[in-house]
């Protein structure tokens, strides 16, 4: 598609928002959807997102907004989906266009719910996508320090190398770095799991664990993060590159991190559904500790995090005392 291939993003919220941003350093014109008529109707008089990361100003003059998805499918060779992998599966089935013919990229960081696959599974397998027209965007990136245009780093992921570099191109920027990379299902997979720890250093945080707990705790979840993938595709890999262990510090550790937010609610003893309640964005790690204790269970993985994260969340079981009982296990 060259050069000239047309590029949408797809989601309303903060990550969707910051990647606007950057490709909007290198594009003249963008598609962006949001589902919400209000949202794209203020954007386009105040020229900035209402709801999310209000600081970016945008030149709306770049901006093709709508919110019917399918004038975007239609707009777009390349579609950026950002929407929270809760909410995917709604919005995909509003798509009334074939998707075979475009390249997809996602950059979203959890599991379908309605699949329990990772986001470019989810797109080969229901909806026939070609794997070399898939793509991942993966950090360690917080899109808010995107809206400060401090430093950050980006790894995209395709088959199709030439793909990978042409969105690489264009989300580059004198405050993005990129790199890109073949491992999609690896990099997906750790973008999913690093969610999970991060609201492990979350509830270890809310419990009054330290600095040298949590050190210890990021040093298991990578070395159970490289058991986990390496279980669900066997590929030559550095877990220690920055999609891996990167993206898995800057979430576990950062004031920005919604996931390790809502761990340090659960931490502080709100039960889970008053943690979602009160949060106002969505903490992937929830959906993903889920899919993500099955797959472990069907690919026999060991995975002492990922086996007290669900059993937090979902067993119910009390945080203080699961917590007592990984400290024992972790080295």
């Amino acid at each position: 598609m060259g050069n000239t291939s047309k590029i949408a993003v797809l989601g309303g919220g903060s990550w969707a928002t910051a990647i606007v941003k950057m490709l909007s350093e290198n594009l003249e014109e963008i598609g962006w959807y949001m589902r919400s008529e209000s949202n794209v109707a203020y954007i386009k008089e105040h020229r900035h997102n209402p709801s999310y990361i209000t600081s970016i100003e945008f030149n709306t003059d770049q901006l093709v907004l709508s919110s019917d998805i399918n004038t975007i499918v239609d707009y777009a060779d390349y579609l950026i989906f950002a929407i929270p992998s809760a909410f995917l599966n709604d919005e995909l089935k509003k798509i009334s266009r074939p998707l075979h013919g475009k390249i997809i990229f996602s950059a979203i960081k959890g599991i379908v719910p309605e699949s329990g696959k990772i986001v470019g599974e989810h797109f080969f397998e229901e909806f026939d996508i070609p794997l070399p027209n898939i793509g991942v965007i993966t950090g360690p990136c917080h899109a808010e320090e995107v809206a400060l245009e401090r430093l950050s780093y980006l790894t995209i992921a395709c088959q199709d190398e030439e793909k990978a570099t042409y969105i690489a191109k264009n989300l580059s920027s004198r405050y993005i770095n990129t790199k890109i990379t073949d491992d999609i299902i690896g990099t997906e997979y750790a973008a999913m799991l690093k969610n999970i720890y991060a609201i492990a250093a979350g509830i270890a945080h809310g419990l009054g664990y330290g600095d040298n707990f949590q050190s210890v705790l990021m040093s298991n979840a990578i070395r159970e993060m490289k058991r986990f993938i390496k279980k669900v595709h066997k590929m030559k890999r550095n877990i220690n590159d920055s999609a891996y262990l990167g993206d898995l510090l800057v979430t576990g550790y950062s004031v920005f991190s919604r996931n390790r937010m809502f761990g340090n609610m659960i931490g502080k003893g709100y039960t889970v559904k008053s943690a979602i309640f009160e949060m106002s964005m969505i903490a992937e790690g929830y959906y993903a500790a889920k899919s993500a204790y099955e797959i472990k269970n069907d690919k026999d993985a060991r995975t002492p995090i990922i086996d007290v994260i669900y059993r937090i969340l979902y067993e119910q079981k009390e945080a203080k005392k699961e917590f007592k009982k990984l400290a024992d296990v972790l080295d």
